[in-house]
C-alpha cells in the first residue's frame, strides 16, 4: 500500500515522564486527528508530511513520515512525546538517546481505532475526553450496522488504488484490516475476504472470477482531480459481464477519511453503506 495511507493502530508507550506531554510531535495522521478531536490540538507541535486534517495542521511544522522522518527537525521542536510507527526502529533509537518518550503505533483492525483513542487519551492525560470520543464513534458505527442488518449483503470490491484511467495496478482490500472491516460494517461482503491480507493486487481475471455486485473506489490525497473521475471510471466498462458494471453499481468515494483510521471513520462507514445500500438512505 502507498506510504501515504495511514492505517490502523494499536499503541505501546515507552516509559517516560508521568506528567502529561505538552509538546507532541505526531507523524501518524490518524493519531493527530484523534488528539485534535479530543480538544487537545493546542499541544501538537509538529505533524507528518501527510497530515491534512483538521485544517489547523496546515500551520504546523512538518517532520517527515514513515520513510523519511526528519529527526533534526523533530528535536528542534523540543517534543516531550513523539508518536511514531512501530517499525521505525532507527527513529526510536535516536529518541532513546535524546531521552524523548515516544508512542509506537502499528496497523491493526477497525475495533482498534477506539482502543487507540482511549490509549492515546490516557497517555496524554485526557482519559475522559478520549472516552467520550471513543464511545461516540462506537455508537455511530453500531447505528450503521443496525441500519443494514436486515438487508442482503452484496459482494463488494473495495479498490483503494488503480493505475489512472486503466484497469492496471489495481489494489483492493483483502480479508484483514480496517478497510475490510469497514466493508463488513457497511453491510457488504468483501469479495476477497478469504485472502487474509490488508491488500490484494487484483487482476482483471481475478475480479471477473469474483463477480462483485458492487465496486467502490476510494480516491484521496492532494492529487485527486474530481473532474477527471467520470472519464477514468469508464475503464470499468471493459468488464461489462460482472454484475457491478452490468447493473451500474460502480461508485467513487472521495476523501482522506476513508483511508485514515481516525475519528471520522464512522462517517466514512455511513457513506460507504449508502453506496452499497442506496435504497437504505
Amino acid at each position: 500500500m502507498p506510504a501515504a495511507v495511514a492505517f490502523l493502530a494499536v499503541a505501546i508507550s515507552r516509559p517516560g515522564s508521568a506528567a502529561p506531554p505538552q509538546r507532541i510531535v505526531s507523524i501518524i495522521p490518524a493519531v493527530t486527528e484523534m488528539i485534535f478531536a479530543m480538544g487537545e490540538g493546542a499541544r501538537v507541535a509538529g505533524v507528518s508530511s501527510f497530515d491534512a486534517f483538521p485544517p489547523e495542521v496546515s500551520r504546523l511544522p512538518r517532520v517527515g513520515a514513515l520513510l523519511d522522518p526528519d529527526v533534526e527537525r523533530m528535536l528542534s521542536l523540543k517534543p516531550d512525546l513523539v508518536v511514531l510507527y512501530a517499525t521505525q526502529s532507527e527513529l526510536k533509537q535516536r529518541l532513546d538517546r535524546a531521552s524523548i518518550p515516544y508512542y509506537s503505533y502499528e496497523h491493526r483492525a477497525l475495533a482498534d481505532i477506539t482502543s487507540t483513542v482511549r490509549a492515546v487519551g490516557a497517555r496524554i492525560g485526557s482519559p475522559g475526553r478520549a472516552e467520550q470520543l471513543a464511545a461516540g464513534i462506537e455508537r455511530a458505527i453500531a447505528a450503521v450496522r443496525t441500519s443494514v442488518a436486515q438487508r442482503p449483503r452484496p459482494r463488494t470490491l473495495l479498490v483503494f488504488e488503480r493505475g489512472g484511467s486503466s484497469l492496471r495496478n489495481i489494489y483492493a482490500t483483502g480479508g484483514y484490516g480496517f478497510l475490510h472491516d469497514m466493508v463488513e460494517a457497511a453491510g457488504g461482503d468483501d469479495v476477497f475476504s478469504d485472502i487474509k491480507r490488508q491488500s490484494v493486487q487484483a487482476t482483471t481475471e481475478l475480479i471477473l472470477s469474483r463477480r462483485p455486485d458492487v465496486i467502490v473506489e476510494l480516491r484521496y490525497g492532494d492529487n485527486v482531480k474530481v473532474a477527471d473521475i467520470p472519464r477514468e471510471m469508464q475503464a470499468w466498462n471493459a468488464l461489462a459481464s460482472i454484475p457491478a458494471v452490468k447493473n451500474h453499481r460502480v461508485h467513487v468515494l472521495v476523501g482522506d477519511e476513508y483511508v485514515v483510521p481516525g475519528p471520522r471513520v464512522a462517517d466514512a462507514i455511513k457513506r460507504l453503506a449508502n453506496a452499497i445500500h442506496p435504497e437504505a438512505r
